[in-house]
């Protein structure tokens, strides 16, 4: 695995993203070496997606007299444009790459690659070379109706472009489909199924070209997200937050005429647009959401497996040539599969980008990491070159100074750039209590607040219409809670009335109804009392209150002569028809006091 790179500020002028760590920004000046000779090239050439992949394998031969210790990879102008990783190896040994300039050959690319150990003379070393291109297809044609099918071209070199002498080389075209327009011929080519090999060559000079064209039907999803903006935000509390928000454009033939969702839908022959792509994001991940600015998209799915989350994004409507869409997906991770710490010293490390689909190319990505507040000595590293971005605060609740933001930028991103980054800071652990007393000291200063607020007395002078108000509130809180109480006691009184039909023992009940009956007498001179301090504030309360002990005397009464009743009906002193015919009338009478006693009190 390659040595990590620490990133610095300023602009990197090698866009080419490199597995490789890269030695210098400004590219050395080479010669050629006319003792090298390619003994035997092999290539392979992978269109049949969107991307371009090419893997060379070299037979490299030292025919001079000295030690060669280095070799040059070529390519065409457009072709360095287009390449977004390089990664050249010998055996299991990745070899140390950097960009190089040739005088002789200023309008040709040259990469240097230094071998591990120097080729001695007569000696041979195998390298194997691997490239990957990206929008180095060109739908042809560029407009197509809905239900036909996709062709594009692919325009290349039958030889390897190479500074050295080739003894022999072949190429090996590898096509998504058999069904090929038209195809350049360079004797001897071999056309079967999805393939087409051209060669074997023997003895091609150097920078000997010779122009390759296919055209052929590449139904692939071309899909290219423009921008991809990723905010990882770290928490010491034990989680970490990934959000990343998406533009999606489909790169292929732009669709000519308007859309029928109809034939779209019977049909089903819109071969080159696209209804769902996969990503792919940690096992760990919890809470994912993915919405545009509409709101959540519920069409996706998402499939748990064992070392990762699968998530079917459906976008709200297909994608064709031309099309695109704006998404944001979201998770959280917990912090311990990725978060680090020895005392102060903390490590970070997670992948630059997740997995958005297969054969992804990403023209543009911008990843942002926002640290804890009181975070210092940030040292951010990369195993390619990022462009630094100015280090910026991100406020957010509880935060006093912000946080610090980290952000690292990239254009001409593919799938071989998932890997991850390391980010070194120190972060002293009795800040983790700075947040939590910051709650403490906000309740502390709300209750001061409320506290203060209720017990100062603002005014420059009394309210007498004020106070006397609230006076007279308490006294009528108060008549409440006393005439509550003396309605319990009225009922206990009717249940001794009960008891004495019953148990006909009028000495024991006498006794109870007695107790009884001077509690409610307290009762009702406590309300009394209370009548004459609100009739010294508002006179119509105390009326009311006058009223409900008028009512109250007459409530009592109507119970008092109930009891008197039953007790002459158990000593024998009134008949049964005498007693029902007295009870009618008391018990109307109490009825009617009880239903005006609780109108009044709703008023009081």
């Amino acid at each position: 695995m390659c040595a990590l790179t620490t990133i610095h500020r300023g602009s990197m002028r090698l866009l080419v993203c490199l597995v490789v760590a890269v030695t210098g920004v400004v590219a050395a000046q080479d010669g050629i070496n006319k003792d090298l000779i390619n003994k035997k090239i092999e290539r392979k050439l992978d269109i049949s997606s969107q991307l371009v992949k090419v893997t060379q394998k070299i037979t490299l031969e030292n025919g001079g007299p000295a030690p060669v210790r280095a070799f040059l990879v070529t390519l065409t102008q457009v072709e360095k444009d287009k390449l977004s990783y390089m990664n050249v190896q010998s055996g299991s040994s990745v070899l140390k790459v950097s960009e190089a300039q040739v005088a002789e050959h200023r309008d040709l690319a040259f990469f240097r690659v230094d071998l591990r150990d120097p080729l001695q003379p007569g000696k041979t070393a195998n390298v194997e070379v691997e490239m990957i291109m990206t929008q180095l297809l060109e739908p042809y044609p560029a407009y197509i109706q809905q239900g036909e099918k996709q062709l594009v071209r692919y325009t290349g070199n039958h030889y390897v472009l190479t500074p050295y002498t080739t003894t022999t080389q072949t190429t090996t075209v590898t096509l998504p489909s058999p069904n090929i327009e038209s195809y350049s011929r360079l004797k001897p080519t071999t056309h079967t199924d999805t393939s087409i090999t051209y060669g074997s060559y023997e003895g091609v000079a150097g920078f000997t070209v010779d122009p390759m064209t296919i055209h052929y039907e590449n139904n692939s999803p071309f899909l290219m997200v423009s921008k991809l903006e990723r905010i990882i935000e770290v928490s010491h509390w034990g989680n970490i937050a990934v959000e990343e928000t998406l533009d999606v454009l489909h790169t292929g033939a732009k669709l000519k005429g308007p859309f029928s969702r109809y034939d779209y839908q019977r049909e089903h022959n819109s071969y080159s647009s696209i209804k769902s792509f996969k990503t792919i994001i940690p096992a760990s991940a919890k809470d994912v959401y993915y919405r545009d600015e509409i709101g959540n998209i519920s069409t996706s799915h998402m499939r748990i497996q064992d070392d990762a989350v699968e998530l079917d994004l459906r976008p709200r409507f297909p994608l064709f040539g031309g099309w695109k869409t704006h998404y944001k997906i979201g998770y959280n991770v917990p912090s311990y599969e990725y978060l680090y710490s020895s005392g102060d010293e903390y490590i970070l490390k997670m992948r630059i980008l997740d997995h958005v689909f297969d054969d992804v190319t990403i023209d543009e990505l911008k990843l942002t990491v926002i640290l804890p507040e009181g975070v210092r000595n940030v040292a951010f590293e990369t195993p390619y070159p990022m462009e630094r971005l100015p280090d910026t605060v991100h406020y957010t609740y509880l935060d006093t100074v912000g946080r610090p933001v980290v952000s690292v930028t990239k254009r001409n991103l593919v799938e071989s750039h998932i890997q991850d980054f390391t980010l070194h800071y120190k972060f002293p652990a009795i800040l983790m209590l700075q947040e939590p007393l910051l709650v403490v000291i906000a309740f502390f200063i709300l209750f001061l607040t409320v506290i203060l607020y209720v017990r100062l007395d603002l005014t420059l002078s009394k309210d007498d219409a004020t106070e006397a108000k609230m006076r007279v509130s308490s006294h009528c809180e108060q008549v409440h809670t006393h005439h509550e109480k003396r309605a319990r006691l009225y009922e206990k009184l009717e249940e001794e009335i009960q008891k004495l039909k019953s148990s006909k023992d009028v000495t024991h009940s006498q006794t109870a109804t007695k107790k009884i009956q001077g509690s409610i007498r307290d009762e009702t001179q406590a309300i009394s009392d209370l009548s004459a301090k609100i009739r010294l504030d508002n006179a119509e309360y105390a009326e009311k209150v006058a009223e409900l002990q008028k009512l109250d005397k007459t409530l009592r009464e109507s119970v008092v002569q109930q009891l008197t009743n039953v007790e002459k009906l158990v000593a024998g002193k009134m008949s049964k028809q005498q007693y029902m015919d007295a009870e009618a009338p008391l018990h109307k009478k109490k009825e009617e006091a009880l239903e005006k006693i609780k109108v009044l009190l709703g008023n009081i």
